[in-house]
């Protein structure tokens, strides 16, 4: 009998935990608030969605600065 080993989503990205916004040098962790965000901005660009850390740097720059311009308050996201 074969063992079927999978690596559940949450555990796979914290392989890519934190990110560095170069243009506004700091330093962002990502999380399940992080995540929400990226999947707001992924529908208002009509992009396609990709795993964050699987995105070129230039469309990872994109969204720092889009996110830099829409904190968690203005995206209503639930913060607890």
């Amino acid at each position: 009998m074969a063992t079927l080993t999978t690596t559940p989503l949450a555990l796979r990205a914290e392989e890519h935990k934190n990110y560095h916004d170069s243009k506004h040098n700091d330093d962002h962790e990502w999380n399940e608030h992080e995540n929400r965000a990226y999947r707001i901005w992924v529908k208002e660009h009509h992009r396609k969605y990709h795993d964050f850390h699987r995105l070129k740097e230039e469309e990872r720059q994109s969204y720092w600065e889009w996110r830099h311009e829409h904190p968690d308050t203005l995206l209503k996201l639930d913060i607890r």
